[in-house]
């Protein structure tokens, strides 16, 4: 339970600590491909990747365009978080598992219970309501497309971190290693586009940044693996727990220490978003 919890304040830590990010006006590309560099380091020295099985063969399919993602949706997060705040940032992202449900019935052609179908049909009025605003706001921002971009992506990088997961030819932590660092090439990318031609400056504390989500980041991967491996008999309960956890722990450190406006749809919304992780959770066991 100690590894679920740690992987819990790890996720909703990332959140926060993004939001903090701008108050001292740290440079989100830099920091995301510093985060990267601590990110790679961190998954050596624990995983030791066999890096001899990696060849043309590997599923660079997979792979490279996992990686172009990842940085990618950060990016996207991080600006979800600055416009939208962590509550409706943090349940758009749990909510991102119906991407990857949705794909394996569609795809995949996976047969559903009646309690998936259920739990993804109270998903997308939870998802209305999350994002919904007061009349009083101003509606030409669209900002809602923020946590709908949040969802969208992190649900295609769940299908594709899936797909990886039944490479039974390449071992898992092998192929998270590469992955990071093809993703560590592209912000490195988005970095140096932003210093030479956008003329941004390198800013010194985006190294304490970049290595606190680092660490954060890979703390979150490390302890979510570890708890999968205390609960194997019962992966339900780590998917139900670290979903619920992250979506409850998310919304109270958005409304009580950032006293981000939450109407009462959106609580609606909130509570809506519990009910469908646990529907799908039980969907998972009557198999």
């Amino acid at each position: 339970m100690l590894y679920l919890l740690l992987s819990i304040i790890c996720s909703v830590s990332v959140g926060i600590l993004l939001k903090i990010s701008k108050r001292y006006s740290v440079d989100i590309i830099q920091i995301i491909t510093l985060n990267y560099v601590f990110a790679i380091a961190l998954s050596y020295f624990n995983f030791s990747p066999d890096l001899s099985v990696i060849d043309r063969t590997s599923p660079w399919e997979i792979y490279i365009p996992l990686a172009i993602l990842l940085p990618s949706v950060f990016l996207i997060l991080a600006s979800s978080i600055k416009n939208v705040g962590i509550v409706k940032t943090d349940i758009a992202q749990r909510l991102s598992l119906f991407i990857p449900i949705l794909a394996s019935y569609f795809i995949f052609q996976e047969e559903f219970s009646t309690l998936k179908f259920i739990g993804l049909a109270v998903a997308f009025p939870a998802m209305i309501l999350i994002l919904s605003r007061n009349k009083t706001e101003d509606s030409a921002q669209n900002k809602w497309v923020y946590p709908a971009l949040v969802l969208l992506g992190f649900g295609i990088i769940d299908v594709f971190f899936k797909q990886i997961a039944t490479q039974n030819s390449f071992p898992y932590t092998t192929s998270l290693f590469i992955v990071f660092c093809i993703a560590f090439a592209v912000a490195l990318l988005f970095t140096v586009y932003s210093v030479i031609i956008q003329k941004k400056k390198l800013k010194s504390n985006s190294l304490i940044f970049g290595s606190i989500l680092g660490i954060l980041n890979f703390g979150n991967i490390l302890c979510y693996l570890k708890a999968h491996k205390a609960f194997s008999e019962s992966p339900s309960t780590v998917f139900a727990s670290m979903n619920m956890g992250v979506i409850i722990l998310g919304s109270l450190a958005g409304i009580l220490f950032f006293k981000e406006k939450v109407t009462l749809k959106n609580y609606i919304g909130i509570a809506l978003a519990l009910i469908a992780v646990i529907l799908i959770t039980f969907s998972q066991l009557q198999h």
